[in-house]
């Protein structure tokens, strides 16, 4: 973990989570940003118009553990969020949520991506945000991503984690990046679903529209453009948005090496992924 994460950290574990909070919870690049823009649209897209126009995702939908140096903490922006629910998002392994979301039965939304895919996104990222550690090449960082010594851990316990968790809380809805392209619109029916939302057909219709990937990538207030960490001259903060792109990073070699590794971590799980649609 990075100081960005933990400078904080008692007040973060001490944070009294409402019963109608909505936590996002993701590995770090499997679509957090996304489902984040879908469901403040969801709750609050016709009644504070304004909001998609003036105010950052990142402002909208705190990022709870976060503390950068000239920028309201995580905790600030979520402790004063004037909406109700107020949506939350955190990077954060299951074993180390909050207890209060727990204790307050709130609902959270998980969003897995393949390891493959994943792994680019997160290589990419990590070299145009100047708030993580240095990647190296990308062949020391596929190994480093494997050894799950990334910032907020393995992939493999994060995505496992929350798996599990959902065996016994049956308050997670557990989405898929691969489903979400594949069919954006049926994803946002299921967590209307989840939700109890009765969201019109048509107004689910045009939340799929705002929420294409070209159109968050242009939109200066889903894209990250204004945060200064970030140096979109080496890569932008939303990149293709695609499944598949692995295949145009990894060798054969660093594939198969992967493959036998992925079966090992994974062997006890239940959960699966799709690497291509």
């Amino acid at each position: 973990m990075t100081h960005f994460f933990t400078d904080n950290w008692e007040k973060v574990q001490n944070f009294q989570a409402r019963p109608d909070d909505i936590l996002i919870a993701t590995y770090p690049k499997a679509g957090t940003t996304w489902v984040s823009y879908i469901l403040d649209l969801l709750y609050f897209g016709n009644a504070e118009p304004e909001r998609q126009t003036s105010i950052p995702i990142f402002i909208r939908v705190p990022f709870l553990e976060s503390i950068f140096p000239g920028f309201p903490t995580g905790l600030d922006l979520a402790d004063n969020s004037p909406t109700r629910p107020r949506l939350i998002k955190t990077h954060l392994p299951v074993q180390l949520i909050p207890k209060s979301f727990w204790e307050q039965n709130c609902k959270v939304v998980y969003v897995a991506r393949n390891a493959k895919d994943n792994a680019v996104s997160y290589y990419h990222f990590e070299r145009m945000n100047k708030g993580q550690p240095e990647p190296g090449d990308w062949n020391n960082f596929l190994q480093n991503f494997m050894d799950g010594k990334k910032v907020f851990g393995p992939w493999y316990d994060h995505v496992c984690g929350y798996w599990e968790k959902k065996k016994t809380y049956s308050n997670i809805h557990y989405m898929f990046f691969e489903d979400m392209v594949e069919d954006t619109g049926r994803e946002v029916e299921r967590l209307c679903s989840f939700l109890g939302l009765s969201t019109p057909i048509e107004e689910r219709k045009r939340i799929t529209e705002c929420t294409h990937f070209e159109k968050m990538k242009q939109n200066n207030m889903t894209n990250y453009s204004s945060v200064s960490v970030m140096d979109f001259k080496i890569s932008p903060f939303m990149r293709k948005g695609k499944v598949g792109d692995w295949k145009n990073h990894f060798t054969v070699a660093q594939n198969e090496h992967f493959d036998e590794h992925y079966k090992q971590k994974m062997k006890t799980t239940t959960l699966q992924f799709r690497t291509e649609i």
